[in-house]
C-alpha cells in the first residue's frame, strides 16, 4: 500500500504571505482541512483548521468585532503554520506514514517526490478509508474473529468452510498481538452468506479454531464468546 495511491494529489495550497482569512477560505470552499504551505513554490510549511481556529480565538473575550476582525485580517499564514512540514515520500508505505501521524501526533503530512516536489497530501481521515476499503466493512459482511494454532494450513481450514459454504472472503488480517505462545489471531470478514445458514458455519468454523467473536455488519448482531486480549 504505497501513499502514491491513496494520497490526495494535486492538493489546493496556500502562499505563507496570504492572511489567515484567504487561507480559510480555501479550505471552506475547497472542504479541506490541511494546506501545504509555499513560499516561491517551494514547500515552507502545513497549516490545519485546528490551527487557524487557535489564532482566530485569540484574545476573542477582550476585543470588540472590529478590533477582532481587524487583528485577524493582518496575522499572515506564515505566522500560525507549523513549520517546517513533515514530509514522506511517496513510495512510503501507508502503515510507515501512519506511525509519523501517531509519533508526531499531526493530523496529515505533505508527499513528496524524488526531487523533493509536493505531489499530494495523505491525512488521519485518508487513513481512515484506507482501513475500512481493505478491510471490506462497506460490503456489510460477517467478521470472524478466532484463536488459531500458528501452523502452515490454518488459515485455509477456516477459509475452507466460508467457500464450502458460497462466502465470499472480503479480507484476511492477521497478527500475533495478545495471541499466546503458537497462536495467532485472525480476523476473516466475508459476505455472500446465506443467513439461514450463518448459524452451521459459525458451528463449523469454531471446530477449526478458538472463535473469539462473530459480528454480522448486515443485520446488527454481536455475539462474542472470548476475550480477545485473554
Amino acid at each position: 500500500m504505497l501513499v502514491r495511491n491513496w494520497m490526495t494529489k494535486d492538493p489546493f495550497t496556500v502562499d505563507e504571505d496570504a492572511s489567515i482569512q484567504d487561507a480559510s477560505k480555501i479550505m471552506r470552499e475547497h472542504k479541506v482541512r490541511m494546506l501545504p504551505v509555499l513560499k516561491d513554490g517551494k514547500l515552507t510549511g502545513m497549516l490545519s483548521d485546528s490551527d487557524l481556529k487557535r489564532a482566530s480565538a485569540s484574545d476573542a473575550t477582550l476585543l470588540d468585532i472590529h478590533e477582532l476582525l481587524y487583528l485577524i485580517s493582518k496575522i499572515k499564514v506564515r505566522d500560525i503554520m507549523s513549520k517546517p512540514a513533515v514530509t514522506v515520500p511517496e513510495d512510503f508505505t501507508v502503515e510507515e506514514t501512519a506511525q509519523i501521524l501517531m509519533e508526531q501526533e499531526i493530523s496529515g503530512v505533505a508527499v513528496t517526490n524524488g526531487d523533493g516536489k509536493l505531489v499530494g497530501i495523505i491525512t488521519r481521515y485518508d487513513i481512515f478509508k484506507i482501513l475500512t476499503s481493505l478491510s471490506g466493512l462497506g460490503k456489510k459482511g460477517v467478521q470472524f474473529a478466532f484463536r488459531i494454532d500458528d501452523t502452515p494450513g490454518s488459515i485455509k481450514l477456516l477459509t475452507d468452510v466460508v467457500r464450502q459454504h458460497e462466502g465470499r472472503i472480503a479480507s484476511i488480517l492477521t497478527g500475533y498481538e495478545y495471541a499466546p505462545e503458537g497462536k495467532r489471531i485472525v480476523y476473516l470478514r466475508v459476505y455472500g452468506i446465506e443467513r439461514a445458514v450463518l448459524p452451521e458455519v459459525i458451528r463449523e468454523l469454531g471446530e477449526k479454531g478458538a472463535l473469539i467473536y462473530c459480528i454480522d455488519h448486515q443485520d446488527n448482531k454481536r455475539h462474542v464468546f472470548l476475550d480477545e486480549k485473554a
